[in-house]
C-alpha cells in the first residue's frame, strides 16, 4: 500500500464525512448503427406477463436489490429499467434505487452493503470499482471485491466555465488562455472542480488542461464537489470551472451563470463514461439475479437509444424522485443540442449521450481496453504506482466481468452481431491527436508531455 493512498484515504474521508452522513438519501460491433438510427427499440411489457414466462433456469435467486445512483444522465438506464418495467420483466420486481449524496457516500455505502443500510452496487465512475477492490480508497484500506458488469453510457459530460472568463480564450483549445492562468496563479489560482478524485470527471479536466499545455497540479487549483452542488458553487464564485455530467453543465448555461468550454464528446469522441458494478460477493451469491439485472439494463439502454423515447425519458428523470429539475434542461442535450453559452451552438446527434451503440460500436459491453486507459491515467498522474502498468491486466481480469455481460446478452436474445468478440475496442484517439493503443500503454504515456510518471 502506497503512502500516497494512505494519506488520500484519511484526507478524503474527512472531506466526504459530512456528505456521507445522509448516505441513504442519497446518472454492437462496428458497422451496426445505433437503435436511434434504425428506429428499433425494446418496448416495456407488463411485469406479471413477462415474469410468468421465465424458465426455472432464469428465475433469479432473489427479487430484491439496492442500487445506488447519482442524479446525472449516466443513471438513466437504471431509472428507466425500473420505471418502464424492464427489471421486473426479468424477475427483479423489488429493485430499490437509492440516490447518493456524493461519490464518497456511494463508496461508503458499498462498504457496508444493503444489509447494513448501504447498497449492493450501482453506477460508478472509473476506475472506482478497481480502487475499491484494491482497498485504495476504502476506510482502513479494506479490500472489497467488485465486479464491473456493463458500461452505462457514452458522452453526456462537459466542462463548464464561470461567465467572468467569457471571451478570454478558455475553450476547448487553451493555447490562447495560458497567460490568464499564469496571471491568476500569482494571486487567486483558477479553481476547477470535479465530483470525485482520480476518476472520470477528474481525468477529463486533467486531460483537457494538459492538452492545452497546463499542469493540472501546478497551474490550477483542483477540488472535489458533489455533482448537485456544482451550479450553486459556481453561482457563489467559489470556483471557475467544473467537470460533471448532464444536466448540470446545461443547467449552468440556462441559469446564465456560465458557459461550456467543451463537451467530453469533443475531447474524446465515443468515449466510455460511467459503469454499472456490483459487490463481488453479491454477484457470486446471486448469479441469475445479476444477469436479470443486466438484462433489464440492456433493455433500458436500447429503449433510450430510440430518440423518439428521449422526451419521455427526460420527463421521467426530471421527476421529484430522481433529478428534481425541469425536464427542459435534459431534453435538448438528449437530442445532441447544446447551447454552449458562448455563442456556440451544437446540433449534432453524434454528440449526444448513447446507451446501447454509438458511432464506434457497443456502449453497454465493458471493454477491458477502456479499463486499462483509466488505470494508465491514474499512473500518469501519480495516483497509482508505476507497477500498475504491469499489474493492470491481472487487476482488470479480476474486476471486469464481461463474461457475465455476454451470458446475459445471449440469454436476452441479443443478436450475435451486437455482442463484441474482442475485449479491446482498439486504438482510441483524442482531440489533440494523441492516440491510445491498449497494446502499448507505455508508448501512450511517453507521448504525453505533461505527466507525473517517468517512462
Amino acid at each position: 500500500m502506497t503512502e500516497f493512498f494512505n494519506q488520500f484515504t484519511r484526507r478524503k474521508f474527512i472531506l466526504t464525512a459530512g456528505a456521507s452522513a445522509g448516505a441513504v438519501f442519497l446518472k454492437g460491433c462496428l458497422g451496426n448503427p445505433p437503435a436511434s438510427i434504425t428506429g428499433k427499440s425494446v418496448q416495456a411489457q407488463p411485469a406479471a406477463q413477462t415474469v410468468a414466462n421465465l424458465t426455472p433456469e432464469q428465475k433469479p435467486e432473489t427479487t430484491t436489490v439496492k442500487l445506488g445512483y447519482i442524479p446525472i444522465v449516466e443513471a438513466a438506464p437504471l431509472i428507466i429499467a425500473k420505471e418502464k418495467g424492464f427489471f421486473a420483466k426479468y424477475g427483479m420486481t423489488n429493485v430499490n434505487l437509492s440516490k447518493q449524496a456524493s461519490w464518497g457516500s456511494a463508496r461508503d455505502n458499498i462498504e457496508i452493503g444493503s444489509a447494513g443500510g448501504g447498497i449492493d452496487g450501482g453506477q460508478w465512475q472509473m476506475p472506482m470499482p478497481h480502487l475499491i477492490s484494491e482497498g485504495l480508497i476504502t476506510k482502513g484500506n479494506q479490500k472489497i471485491p467488485m465486479y464491473v458488469l456493463c458500461q452505462l453510457i457514452t458522452h453526456g459530460n462537459g466542462i463548464a466555465i464561470a461567465n467572468k472568463h467569457l471571451g478570454k480564450g478558455v475553450s476547448l483549445q487553451l493555447a490562447g488562455a495560458k497567460s490568464l492562468f499564469t496571471q491568476l496563479k500569482s494571486s487567486t489560482p483558477f479553481t476547477a472542480a470535479f465530483t470525485f478524485p482520480h476518476v472520470n470527471q477528474d481525468l477529463w479536466i486533467r486531460y483537457w488542461l494538459a492538452a492545452g499545455g497546463l499542469d493540472p497540479d501546478a497551474d490550477v487549483k483542483l477540488l472535489t464537489v458533489p455533482a448537485a452542488q456544482t451550479v450553486a458553487n459556481m453561482k457563489t464564485g467559489t470556483m471557475d470551472a467544473f467537470s460533471t455530467g448532464d444536466p448540470w453543465p446545461n443547467r449552468l448555461v440556462k441559469d446564465k451563470i456560465g458557459y461550456m468550454a467543451a463537451l467530453t464528446a469533443e475531447i474524446w469522441k465515443n468515449h466510455p463514461e460511467e459503469y454499472f458494478a456490483m459487490k463481488g460477493e453479491w454477484v457470486d451469491k446471486n448469479p441469475k439475479a445479476t444477469k436479470a439485472i443486466l438484462k433489464g439494463i440492456m433493455a433500458a439502454q436500447q429503449w433510450l437509444d430510440n430518440f423518439d423515447n428521449r422526451k419521455e425519458a427526460a420527463q421521467i428523470l426530471a421527476g421529484r424522485n430522481y433529478f428534481n429539475l425541469p425536464a427542459e434542461v435534459l431534453i435538448e442535450p438528449f437530442q445532441g443540442k447544446y447551447d454552449m453559452g458562448d455563442g456556440r451552438k451544437i446540433d449534432d446527434k453524434s454528440m449526444a449521450a448513447y446507451y446501447w451503440k454509438d458511432g464506434k460500436g457497443s456502449v453497454s459491453y465493458p471493454y477491458k481496453s477502456h479499463d486499462l486507459w483509466f488505470i494508465v491515467e491514474n499512473v500518469r498522474w501519480g495516483f497509482l504506482p508505476k507497477e500498475y502498468l504491469t499489474n493492470a491486466k491481472a487487476l482488470i481480469d479480476k474486476v471486469n466481468r464481461e463474461d457475465i455481460w455476454k451470458e446475459a446478452a445471449k440469454e436476452a436474445g441479443i443478436a450475435a452481431a451486437d455482442i463484441p468478440t474482442s475485449t479491446s475496442r482498439g486504438v482510441e484517439e483524442f482531440f489533440d491527436g494523441v492516440k491510445f493503443d491498449p497494446e502499448k500503454p507505455e508508448e501512450y504515456l511517453r507521448s504525453l508531455k505533461i505527466k507525473k510518471v517517468s517512462v
